[in-house]
């Protein structure tokens, strides 16, 4: 950028006015992109020594947080730039977060520390890449900006399926764990069990309709309620949490636990607004082998992201040029079922010579008996 930290290629986007002589209180205006506690977790003790060190140093005017979730700390002179850092870092043990083409700030949900539908600990996953990629946090060498973010559930907290260009959202394999009896007290309308987990108090939505609210909502209709029992056919489940989120008592998340991988939302920038695509439907998480699956899926993204990628291109965009099936074979992901969107448009097929028995050499006799003229 213009200005910046030594040693950082991001974490300061410089700001000056177009018209000094004027408004000479404002001829430098340096905003400072400030990495976020995992699940944003604060003590007040560290927000005043924030907050001191901004009035300090600043103009006292904070933003929290941004879109990628960093403390924005808006308006400071260059000379206080290297000031600020070095409190930031020796004082407070706190980093700049990231700006400009690189790896921006990763950011979660609160995970398993605070939440019983999250499917794996989010903030260990965050806190780990984040330790693993602090040189692309740092030293911007991506065609654009790149995002990390973790939601411990398919409720999606921080909106990754739509604002990252790689989200991990917890989930299960096995079936949602159900209990008949508390099903039935929410039928029943038991004051101890109030539908959306109370969520809606404070006016009369009328009795709680099973049918109406769950049932009939479910966006595979794969759940049933007959002769007070509940039924979920949960080969048909697209876990939306839908059923969850209104019975909390009666229904809960499985237990083989883990994350999808989705790939390639964004912004409407270039080519419009996009969600994640499904890339990897379930990794087992686990911090005893050190997330190698999970780092590998990410490094071979990156190398042909940083080899094909057009500048200012999101990684959304290169694979709305090239294509999903490019994204599986620089990834060594086999096409499963889960990867198709919808029927494919294109009429043609194009087969590479490994994927032909016999490559493209062929005996010119053999074929001609199998087709005779």
């Amino acid at each position: 950028g213009i200005v910046g930290v030594f040693g950082y290629g991001g974490g300061v986007i410089g700001r000056y006015c177009d018209q000094p002589n004027l408004f000479p209180g404002v001829e430098h205006f340096h905003t400072m992109r400030v990495n976020q506690p995992c699940g944003k977790y604060y003590s007040t003790e560290y927000l005043r020594q924030l907050t001191d060190l901004w009035d300090f140093r600043g103009s006292g005017v904070t933003n929290m947080h941004g879109a990628t979730g960093n403390i924005i700390l808006l308006g400071t002179t260059t000379p206080q730039l290297e000031e600020v850092f070095w409190t930031l870092t020796h004082d407070f043990n706190q980093d700049l977060g990231g700006s400009g083409s690189n790896l921006r700030t990763p950011a979660d949900c609160l995970g398993t520390s605070r939440c019983e539908y999250s499917c794996y600990d989010t903030a260990a996953l965050c806190h780990f890449l984040t330790n693993e990629y602090q040189d692309e946090l740092h030293r911007p060498a991506f065609p654009y900006k790149f995002k990390f973010k973790f939601d411990g559930c398919p409720n999606c907290c921080v909106a990754s399926i739509a604002r990252s260009d790689m989200s991990f959202i917890g989930t299960w394999k096995d079936n949602i764990r159900i209990d008949q009896d508390a099903v039935n007290k929410y039928v029943e309308q038991d004051p101890a069990y109030p539908a959306n987990a109370g969520a809606h108090k404070g006016k009369d939505w009328g009795p709680f309709d099973i049918e109406k609210e769950v049932i009939n909502l479910c966006p595979t209709g794969c759940m049933k309620f007959e002769n007070k029992e509940l039924t979920i056919n949960d080969e048909h489940c697209t876990r939306c949490m839908h059923c969850i989120n209104v019975m909390p008592r009666a229904l809960k998340i499985g237990k083989e636990t883990g994350l999808s991988i989705l790939c390639g939302a964004k912004a409407p920038i270039l080519d419009g607004a996009q969600m994640g695509s499904l890339l990897v439907p379930f990794v087992e998480v686990n911090a005893d082998n050190d997330y190698k699956e999970i780092t590998e899926i990410i490094e071979n993204i990156w190398d042909w992201w940083m080899e094909e990628g057009k500048n200012r291109e999101r990684l959304g965009e290169l694979i709305m040029r090239q294509g999903f099936q490019k994204l599986l074979e620089v990834t060594g992901i086999e096409a499963q079922p889960q990867h198709v969107a919808y029927p494919r448009t294109n009429p043609y097929i194009f087969w590479k010579e490994e994927e032909v028995p016999g490559g493209w050499e062929r005996d010119v006799d053999e074929f001609r008996n199998h087709h005779l003229r």
